[in-house]
């Protein structure tokens, strides 16, 4: 007997893949040695000096499991954001949440309108469940909410994922559209609102709490990944009306967060004055990139994130050969993944060493392709 009769159907159709490709994975399958990783969107800068201290401090309870209600850090959340406790709910990241969301919300065959290049990792969860993607296209390297809006009324979609401020263009909408277009959505919606670099957009860019939580189909979710600078611990956040929220018990893995990342959010919710430095340092470190990216005759496309996209002029080919060359320097970086995004290449934030490397290994690459 196959092993594979041993799957549902569904997941014996599926692909066994990882969408993503890390920096690791290039090592061992090129031989070669990541210098800079400014590929992956995350902080280079890194944590407070208050999160690992208190990491350390209570590195010996490790042997506990976490609260399984997450009420401390559901807590300060709340305290922090400005809402009840019972209108946030914990999980490994933002990926995590979309999975749980997707699952909640979608049947086998159910239309879930997204952004075609958008996060790859929603698309994912929606194949995994059995959802139908109904994709629209970017207009001027941002997402359509008129596009969204006009195919969630004619697929009559339970769900749509929209991220603000954008990966992977770096993107955004100001306050006030959004609002309009969470405000246009059916009820029988429910909208996705990623901000995972609500942290480091302008301040235009972020609807107000109030704005938003009374309405159950809207779900806002965050992340300690990016600014904060714990992608390794995986803690992300969701926003939403108390019963939204605590729909996620029905089908989270409760014991599923990890002690000490709990821990080392707490800290770092603490700590506003590092994140205040730390933002600070992304937006020079985006001016570093842009200015990059100018002398050498490409075209830097605004950022509101921890990336800065870059038109490199031409197709695919030529983005996927510059990040290739680069890597050959050592320094790791991404690109878009669909036509006309993936014209560009994509360079995550970091201290001055990794932008000093990108810096001298670009211009050798450009030339090199001429």
């Amino acid at each position: 007997m196959s092993a594979f009769s041993r799957f549902a159907p569904l997941a014996s159709a599926l692909p066994s893949t990882v969408p993503f490709v890390g920096p690791e994975a290039i090592e061992r399958q090129r031989g070669l040695l990541v210098k800079a990783r400014i590929g992956a969107n995350e902080n280079g800068f890194g944590p407070a000096p208050s999160v690992l201290a208190a990491m350390r401090e209570q590195a010996g309870d490790i042997w506990k499991y976490n609260d399984p209600e997450n009420y401390a850090l559901r807590e300060a959340l709340a305290n922090h954001v400005g809402v009840g406790i019972d209108s946030i709910a914990i999980g490994g990241g933002i990926d995590e949440l979309l999975g749980q969301i997707v699952r909640l919300v979608i049947e086998p065959g159910a239309p879930v309108v997204t952004s075609f290049g958008g996060y790859p990792t929603f698309n994912f969860h929606v194949a995994g469940f059995g959802g139908r993607l109904v994709t629209v296209p970017y207009v001027n390297d941002r997402e359509d909410l008129d596009g969204l809006l006009e195919a969630v009324k004619r697929e009559n979609a339970p769900l749509v994922y929209f991220a603000n401020p954008d990966n992977p263009m770096g993107s955004w909408w100001d306050a006030d559209n959004i609002v309009a277009f969470a405000h246009a959505l059916p009820e029988t919606t429910m909208l996705i609102l990623d901000e995972a670099y609500s942290e480091t957009g302008p301040a235009g860019s972020l609807p107000a709490i109030e704005a938003l939580i009374d309405r159950p189909n809207i779900v806002r979710t965050r992340t300690f990944s990016k600014a904060y600078g714990l992608a390794g611990a995986r803690v992300g956040y969701a926003i939403s009306t108390p019963g939204t929220a605590r729909a996620f018990d029905k089908i989270r893995n409760h014991f599923g967060m990890n002690r000490l990342a709990t821990v080392a959010a707490l800290a770092a919710l603490k700590d506003q004055a590092y994140l205040a430095e730390v933002v600070g340092n992304i937006r020079m470190a985006r001016d570093r990139i842009t200015a990059i990216a100018k002398a050498n005759n490409l075209v830097p496309l605004a950022s509101a994130t921890n990336f800065v996209a870059i038109d490199a002029g031409r197709d695919s080919a030529y983005a996927r050969a510059i990040v290739d060359g680069l890597m050959q320097h050592g320094v790791f970086i991404r690109m878009p993944g669909v036509v006309p995004l993936n014209r560009c290449i994509r360079v995550s934030v970091g201290p001055e060493a990794d932008m000093a490397l990108f810096d001298e290994a670009l211009p050798q690459v450009l030339k090199a392709l001429g």
